[in-house]
């Protein structure tokens, strides 16, 4: 359990599918049902790590539709809603509203790039046009483009906007949200390797994409940071880290992917332009794996 105020660890889920390239509803259900029992404190559809971008629009609210109604209201349920078109945005916000969503994830419109004030009137519309919670999503590396600490801080005043994942591994700008924001504005890490430095800092979380392999260890991690056990949380970020460089040896989530397959989950299938993980990989991940203390099959 994580204090009160603290989000912990919530998994980015991958998308299963089947060989022909289908949702693959039974593996995503059991995902679903693993993640809880080994302790996950929220679950993220649909975004980078859930090959969102490849989706048909039906196809991302069958996904985050089959996450709530197998979740059964156990854990928060984060639907992934962003787009470079706010109006897209803002539909695809009451759609997951619809499916049942508890909080949405927006990530900074990609390839646009827009100036800060454009990210700031992107977003202001986008909580404006939907009465859930929303997490703001800064990944540089995938959006051409980096939401400052001002420009974060600006839009953390929105009532509605209540938190940020901040994946541009500037561990002074992150610091400097954690410092300024106001009280009840969470700061999760969005990258796995800086979860101990960002909760020591006084960060509220992760969204993870290593807890898709090792959500008991990645959960722990959480708890042990914001329960102030430092020397604990060390020893769980420095047994994961192999993990951690394993699980980005590619684009997310090709190596993510190919890891549930080795844990006998699901099948190895991303979809183009995506490829499956480079065998001379294997080995590295399989080891990784095995000293974060997965069960491989």
């Amino acid at each position: 359990m994580m204090p009160s105020g603290q989000m912990g660890c919530g998994t980015a889920l991958v998308t299963p599918f089947t060989r022909g390239g289908d949702v693959d509803e039974r593996a995503l259900r059991a995902l679903v049902d693993w993640q809880i029992a080994e302790g996950i404190h929220f679950l993220v559809p649909c975004g980078s790590t859930g090959e969102a971008a490849t989706m048909t629009p039906a196809e991302h609210r069958r996904v985050v539709e089959i996450v709530v109604e197998q979740t059964r209201k156990r854990v928060p349920v984060v639907a992934g809603a962003g787009s470079n078109d706010t109006r897209k945005a803002i539909e695809m916000s009451r759609e997951m509203k619809a499916a049942g969503a508890d909080m949405l994830l927006h990530v900074s419109p990609m390839y646009n790039k827009p100036p800060q004030r454009g990210i700031v009137a992107h977003f202001h519309a986008v909580a404006e046009a939907t009465d859930l919670p929303i997490i703001v999503y800064n990944v540089p590396g995938r959006t051409g483009s980096n939401i400052e600490a001002k420009t974060t801080l600006e839009l953390a005043k929105h009532e509605r906007i209540i938190a940020v994942k901040e994946a541009s591994g500037n561990l002074g700008q992150i610091m400097e949200i954690v410092r300024e924001a106001p009280k009840g504005f969470q700061v999760l890490s969005g990258d796995d390797a800086l979860t101990l430095a960002v909760m020591a800092g006084g960060g509220s979380g992760i969204i993870s994409v290593v807890s898709n392999l090792a959500p008991r260890a990645m959960s722990r991690l959480a708890e042990a940071c914001a329960e102030g056990r430092i020397s604990e949380a060390r020893e769980l970020h420095l047994r994961l880290m192999p993990l951690m460089s394993a699980a980005f040896i590619e684009s997310n989530p090709i190596p993510v992917k190919a890891g549930m397959a080795m844990l006998g989950r699901m099948e190895n299938v991303v979809r183009l332009p995506l490829v499956p993980l480079d065998p001379k990989h294997e080995g590295a991940l399989r080891s990784a794996l095995t000293a974060a203390g997965a069960e491989l099959r």
